[in-house]
């Protein structure tokens, strides 16, 4: 929805409006409506507004209500904030505007810290309260909006990029060697609260953080996956009407809760389609529906809409195909790459960067189906994992970790060298989901923490470079609290997903409910070869990536004398993602600070 920053000092000074104001221009592509900004004392705010609910003047940010003494910056929407204002309004507030910013505002005065509790919806904001003179910042419980912050010892700042902290400048840019192993062995996952950079930090989902004008500061997390399983017994078929019924609500509520139309990204893949037919089933009409496809390559089609067309017929959308030529792929990768707010090795990446330009173009929202595969186990390592034995991260890593610890040691320089900091993590991770039943652990962490910087972060990041907002009805926490409870073997029948395809039977065309398993299909990166090869090699033979010395030149040149020999255990490729890292440190690190890689606090680890 927008594009928030800000700034709190610890010594007395007011924030530098120039500094503000770089930061706020970096975020201009995701809120292109209106640009605002608040100054009082050590509190400086910035806002980029996209406008979808309450579209006049009235909710522009910063939003300050002067009665509360209060003022707003907030990325999201939430979708039950009729029902929360008109609570607010019982208990005696006053509003002035009509949208769902104001809601969060007299939410905190109410509520105080426990106001996230009560938003359903994704949302990253920040409250300056004026009489208690402290930050509160919260994001939402599947870290779907983002919200990135670095502290120096005279001031904290905030935004929704990475981007407009390095625009703001003082970041220590060395590369954080804990996080640097998570994104070569969780598929560039860095779970909060680190970053690919030492001076860059994330605030947890389903975390909220205060901070004062002393600099003193408190994390708590308002939020858990509850995955207690329930103490009555529920037969198979009442579970998929139980996820029937709060499907089709989550679904319901991203579509009415906007002053604007809403579009569906219609890939041709199960998850997908069944939004489009429940919004069809619910009385929607004029559905916008969007696909893109790409050249064929020889050994794969480079679109579904054989799929999608089926779909888009069947409920007589208003159906909109995008077709994209290989060369504009490479061409438009940079400015992919310079919305990513982290290295993202997805390569559906640009896919969702190029479907959104064109997209944004007719509606300002759409609703897509990412998540769906998390939280139902759609992926095919899921089934793979549940029939090893031993402890959990045994039964784990074989299936998902990209490199064991030793190929790690062998891809990074000395200087890079150290634990395997990733395996304690994960079996961390699995083990506080609490999950009675190992692929329900598997399934809650994934929803919890992997996905929140894979998927989720790649469709935010993508669609929000223009002014799009994407919402995802399959994370829905009430959606999510009720699945994760289920039985797994009913979740990885008929090869994934069941309940999805059982709620589907009927409603979407059985071609779409039974292919094989798919996936966003960009030939012209997934098979390297051509200009691609020729970028990569570009990329890690260049005299940047040479200085960095992250990468030991015998583990590059093996992997660029046979590029698609090497592939992770989810079928990635190895090349990609050492290329991709280092092309995104020269965009977004080395454009910005101009500086040579040994300037800003050392070396680069």
């Amino acid at each position: 929805m927008c594009g928030i920053c800000g700034e709190l000092r610890f010594d007395g000074l007011r924030p530098d409006q120039e500094r503000i104001g770089r930061m706020v221009d970096s975020l201009a592509r995701r809120g292109p409506d209106h640009e605002g900004s608040y100054h009082s004392g050590p509190l400086a705010f910035g806002h980029r507004r996209l406008a979808i609910i309450d579209l006049s003047p009235h909710s522009d940010q910063p939003l300050v209500d002067e009665e509360l003494g209060l003022v707003l910056v907030f990325n999201g929407t939430i979708y039950n904030y009729p029902e929360l204002k008109q609570e607010l309004i019982d208990k005696g507030y006053h509003f002035f505007s009509k949208g769902d910013s104001e809601v969060i505002l007299k939410a905190y005065a109410e509520w105080g810290e426990d106001c996230p509790r009560y938003l359903h919806g994704m949302f990253a904001f920040a409250i300056w309260d004026l009489r208690r003179r402290r930050l509160f910042l919260a994001r939402d419980r599947f870290g779907i909006k983002p919200l990135y912050f670095h502290w120096t010892r005279y001031c904290m700042r905030f935004a929704s990029t990475s981007q407009a902290l390095l625009a703001g400048g003082e970041v220590d840019t060395r590369v954080d060697p804990v996080a640097l192993h998570h994104h070569f062995t969780l598929h560039a996952v860095v779970p909060a609260p680190r970053t690919i950079l030492r001076g860059i930090r994330k605030l947890a989902p389903g975390h909220s953080l205060v901070v004062d004008v002393e600099g003193r500061r408190t994390s708590r997390q308002y939020w858990r996956l509850d995955t207690r399983e329930p103490a009555e017994k529920i037969s198979e078929w009442e579970w998929i009407e139980l996820i029937r019924e709060e499907l089709q609500n989550a679904v319901d509520r991203r579509e009415v809760i906007a002053d604007v139309p809403v579009g569906v990204l219609l890939s041709g893949g199960l998850d997908s389609s069944l939004v489009v037919a429940l919004l069809a089933q619910s009385g929607g009409s004029e559905l916008h529906t969007f696909s893109v496809g790409f050249e064929d390559a020889p050994q794969e089609r480079g679109s579904e809409f054989e799929f999608s067309d089926l779909v888009a017929a069947r409920y007589g959308t208003r159906h909109h195909k995008f077709v994209i030529g290989n060369d504009e792929i490479l061409r438009r990768l940079p400015e992919a790459v310079d919305n990513m707010a982290e290295p993202m090795v997805g390569q559906d990446a640009v896919a969702f960067y190029l479907l959104g330009e064109r997209v944004s173009r007719e509606v300002k929202v759409v609703q897509s189906g990412q998540g769906a595969d998390e939280v139902f186990g759609g992926y095919f390592w899921y089934p793979k994992m549940d029939a090893e034995t031993g402890e959990d991260i045994d039964r784990f890593y074989p299936w998902y970790f990209d490199r064991d610890h030793a190929e790690y040691l062998d891809t990074v320089t000395d200087r890079c060298q150290g634990p395997d900091y990733t395996t304690p993590r994960v079996a961390r991770g699995l083990a506080r989901t609490g999950a009675n039943r190992f692929l329900n652990r598997v399934l809650a962490f994934d929803a919890t923490t992997l996905i929140v910087d894979d998927p989720v972060k790649r469709v935010d990041n993508m669609t929000m470079a223009w002014g799009l907002e994407a919402r995802v009805p399959f994370l829905d926490h009430k959606l999510v609290e009720m699945v994760v409870k289920m039985p797994p073997e009913y979740k990885i029948k008929s090869g994934g997903k069941h309940p999805l395809k059982m709620i589907a039977r009927g409603l979407v065309p059985d071609a779409v409910i039974d292919r094989p398993k798919g996936y966003f299909p960009v030939p012209a990166l997934k098979y390297v070869r051509g200009p691609v090869l020729d970028f990569m090699r570009d990329v890690l033979d260049s005299s940047a990536c040479r200085d960095r010395n992250l990468y030991r030149r015998e583990y590059v040149d093996r992997l660029l004398a046979d590029p698609e020999k090497y592939l992770t255990r989810i079928l990635g490729s190895k090349l990609w993602h050492l290329a991709l890292l280092e092309f995104w440190l020269q965009r977004n690190v080395d454009r910005v600070s101009g500086q040579s890689h040994t300037e800003s606090g050392g070396p680069w680890v």
